[in-house]
């Protein structure tokens, strides 16, 4: 049986990737909420950035009732909300 294709994740060149982490880090020490937008994922996550797990490699984003892991390599951007 054949394997289905899953399409691999856009590669980002390492200016892209610390400027993102500069913006979570930020996001981070200043409690702000932020919207990022995740490969994979339809919808945008937004929520507040609690941890930074560096041996997981994940963003810990605290929601309005739960709590969401995102690998860092999966976050294409970060914005603020404008509402």
């Amino acid at each position: 049986m054949a394997k289905a294709k899953v399409p691999k994740r856009p590669t980002r060149d390492e200016f892209v990737l610390e400027e993102i982490g500069n913006q979570i880090t930020e996001a981070y020490q200043e409690n702000s909420e932020v919207v990022l937008t995740v490969w994979g994922r339809e919808e945008f996550v937004r929520g507040q950035i609690v941890v930074m797990d560096s041996r997981t490699g994940k963003v810990h984003v605290q929601q309005a009732q739960d709590m969401v892991k995102i690998p860092f390599m999966d976050i294409m951007s970060v914005d603020y909300p404008r509402d």
